[in-house]
């Protein structure tokens, strides 16, 4: 159970957001990343790693936390950009753009995984921070939640290849609807199954 005291630092009394982006792995569509404070004055019970809940929890929490949140961004780094500097590259500019878009900036950012974005701000990098920092869980839910949407309506643009299914991962029914129907717009021509069709 993640304990909600790390909100904040305890040591310094600094205002420290949670980091996590969600879309590294897919075929299709963007990279988003969150930027989350939240407020210790209004815990959000269940916070977790966006993978380690239900859609509907996620749902549920995403509304919370926009709610609840002392500040918070979604941000995107799109498909052409993905594939002109690497997905690496890319999830690190979508956190950067997530945290220069807080209405109120943090002294520090703590950030899930190894890699940090160049932020003006200390930052601190968390393997597994998703499931250990509350503000790093929320940041994951709220980015996971956006993206899903986001490929959610992307199954209405471009039907057939199952996007409200998989987000964009390459899953068996991905895989064949990309044989009979081709690469959209929205597919990351670096990624090797998607270069292979090419």
């Amino acid at each position: 159970m993640i304990n909600q005291t790390d909100l904040f630092d305890q040591a310094e009394p600094l205002l420290i957001a949670g980091v996590d982006e969600a879309g590294r792995g897919p075929l299709a569509g963007p990279v988003v990343a969150a930027a989350v404070i939240l407020d210790p004055s209004k815990p959000i019970p269940g916070l977790n790693d966006s993978k380690k809940i239900s859609a509907k929890k996620r749902e549920r929490l995403f509304i919370e936390i926009c709610e609840k949140a002392y500040s918070y961004a979604i941000a995107e780094a799109s498909v052409a950009e993905i594939d002109a500097i690497n997905i690496l590259q890319a999830s690190l500019l979508a956190m950067k753009r997530a945290v220069e878009a807080l209405p109120i900036q943090p002294h520090k950012i703590k950030v899930d995984g190894t890699f940090c974005p160049k932020v003006s701000m200390e930052s601190e990098a968390i393997i597994q921070g998703d499931s250990l920092v509350p503000a790093i869980s929320a940041a994951s839910i709220l980015a996971k939640v956006y993206r899903d949407r986001l490929m959610d309506e992307m199954d209405e643009t471009y039907p057939g290849y199952g996007f409200k299914n998989h987000a964009g991962y390459g899953t068996k029914q991905h895989l064949e609807a990309l044989k009979i129907l081709g690469v959209t717009p929205i597919h990351r021509i670096t990624f090797s199954p998607i270069k292979a069709l090419l």
